[in-house]
């Protein structure tokens, strides 16, 4: 290895990544050291994961060069540290340290190339991961998170409960320390007063909540605008088996509904601190938003995929199930009434042994391993990072406008899914569609369009005859509806995307019989739990 450098380390570690849900958390852990100038790091991708896709461009994008496999294996390093397990770790000439990537050891999954064909094998915890094909054992060190592990793996795999170390969790760790900030995180989301944050959690496989399909899915976009904010967290391997633009055309219905679909691998744990209620299946996600104190419901709870007495196995026998054939709204309102922190405490006790503890066990074990003293500055647990532009603008609507007198406006909001495709609007109600890529049936139902300049108004309502008001953003950040006739009002007091409720505010009035010229300069609007005020000035088209 040439020696010639800016820096001369003292030490040189090889990161190995299977995949991009073991990226990220081996980059969180390798900070640990990173961060030491007398540390020279490497990344190798071992390609033996059956989703290893995607894992390159992931580590490019955070500016890290990978190091072809063959080259890395010939190599010696002072440390390897990976956050999975498979390929043939055992070439490398370094002392492996294992990290979970997930909540512990609980799922079942086979070796594809190990002899030993065990169908209850937990991946991690049994001999047939743990062991070459020489009967070699693999990892010098396992990190553990909680003893409950360390009692199966003694069970299991005997010989391996010497090189385990109980570290606690690091993940949990960093939510932990990110509560504080929770109403960051629900800002970030978009996430108003009074609406609640349902966090959608699917972990990867046949059995999972997103198998379920896109039926499922739509049953969460149904759920009212102002009084929710969905958050959709996929396991990285759903992308890395199908395509991310496969994906992302599957849940392009959802997208437009207002549901917000993560597009960062690691952007769950910001979701999980910001939620109210998470609806998942046995993934580690569901279960830490659990260990977190928020209320969930099992879309898919498969029993024979994981380890009965691991902390998940018991859950998913413990937690309630989401009911196909109840309104969701009524079941998440229920879940979160009946919540009792007392309920699962025993099964979330589980999740570690060491809470607030982790990054300082795990730092001391790998400078033990690099033979190298620790930094005097303690091991540091940075809280989750904000999301940013998180939340996506519903394109269309479905609002129901009611005046309650002559000062003031109820209005109930839908994404369009909650729109039967066999009928017409439902009575009371109206569209609201987006000029920017609509569905033609939305234009030919809509009675409000928002365009991008109050300019085009006119002439776009001249092409929608069944339209009967357009409405855009000024560049001061106010309002403005425009009748076919070109009569104009101006409407201040709606923030952001809400101000589009001023056309449906108009279109109210209008529909009532009221003339325009006698609509109220001020007027109260209440969505949701918000009640706002807004001001209007009505401008004749002359």
């Amino acid at each position: 290895m040439p020696t010639w450098c800016t820096i001369a380390a003292q030490r040189r570690v090889l990161g190995v990544v299977h995949n991009v849900t073991a990226a990220t958390r081996l980059l969180d852990v390798i900070d640990l050291v990173a961060t030491d100038e007398r540390v020279q790091l490497d990344f190798t991708v071992p390609g033996s994961s059956a989703f290893t896709s995607g894992t390159h461009e992931f580590l490019a994008q955070r500016g890290v060069p990978v190091l072809p496999w063959t080259k890395a294996a010939t190599y010696t390093y002072d440390l390897a540290v990976a956050a999975s397990l498979g390929g043939d770790l055992g070439s490398l000439q370094a002392p492996l340290f294992v990290l979970p990537h997930g909540l512990g050891y609980n799922k079942f999954l086979r070796n594809p190339k190990s002899e030993i064909r065990n169908p209850k094998s937990v991946f991690g915890l049994s001999p047939e991961w743990l062991f070459d094909e020489h009967g070699r054992l693999i990892p010098d060190v396992l990190v553990l998170s909680h003893e409950e592990q360390r009692s199966r793996l003694r069970r299991d795999c005997p010989a391996a409960a010497a090189v385990s170390m109980v570290a606690g969790d690091p993940c949990l760790d960093r939510m932990a320390a990110s509560t504080p900030l929770r109403a960051e995180y629900r800002h970030a989301f978009g996430v108003e007063t009074g609406q609640r944050l349902v966090l959608l959690s699917s972990t990867w496989g046949p059995r999972s909540l997103f198998a379920g399909g896109m039926a499922l899915m739509r049953r969460f976009t149904a759920l009212a605008l102002d009084d929710y904010q969905v958050v959709l967290a996929l396991h990285p391997n759903v992308r890395a088996w199908h395509s991310p633009w496969q994906v992302e055309r599957w849940l392009l219905e959802c997208a437009q509904a207002g549901v917000t679909v993560l597009p960062s691998p690691d952007g769950w744990g910001a979701a999980l601190v910001a939620a109210d209620a998470v609806v998942g299946d046995h993934g580690s996600v569901t279960f830490y938003g659990a260990v977190l104190g928020r209320p969930v419901l099992l879309a898919s709870a498969p029993l024979d995929a994981v380890a009965p007495d691991s902390a998940i196995g018991r859950f998913l026998r413990a937690a309630p199930r989401l009911d196909d054939h109840r309104d969701v709204t009524e079941q998440i309102e229920g879940a979160i009434a009946a919540y009792s922190a007392d309920r699962f405490a025993p099964i979330t006790a589980l999740a570690t042994s060491a809470p607030g503890e982790s990054a300082a066990l795990l730092r001391q074990r790998l400078y033990q391993l690099m033979r190298l003293a620790e930094p005097a500055w303690p091991a540091e647990v940075r809280a989750m990072e904000i999301p940013h532009a998180a939340q996506r603008a519903v394109g269309a609507q479905l609002v129901r406008a009611e005046l309650m007198d002559d000062k003031s406006v109820l209005i109930t909001r839908y994404p369009v899914s909650a729109l039967d495709p066999a009928e017409g609007l439902p009575t009371g109600t109206h569209l609201v569609t987006h000029s920017e890529q609509p569905v033609r049936r939305h234009l030919e139902l809509a009675e409000i369009v928002v365009v991008s300049r109050s300019a085009v108004a006119v002439e776009v309502l001249r092409g929608l005859p069944g339209c009967a008001l357009a409405t855009a953003r000024e560049s001061d950040g106010t309002w403005v509806v425009i009748t076919p006739g070109g009569d104009r009002v101006r409407a201040d007091g709606l923030l952001g995307t809400a101000g589009r409720l001023a056309a449906s505010v108009v279109h109210a009035w209008l529909a009532a019989g009221r003339p325009l010229d006698e609509l109220p300069s001020r007027m109260g609007v209440q969505r949701g739990s918000q009640c706002s005020e807004v001001v209007f000035q009505v401008e004749s088209g002359g």
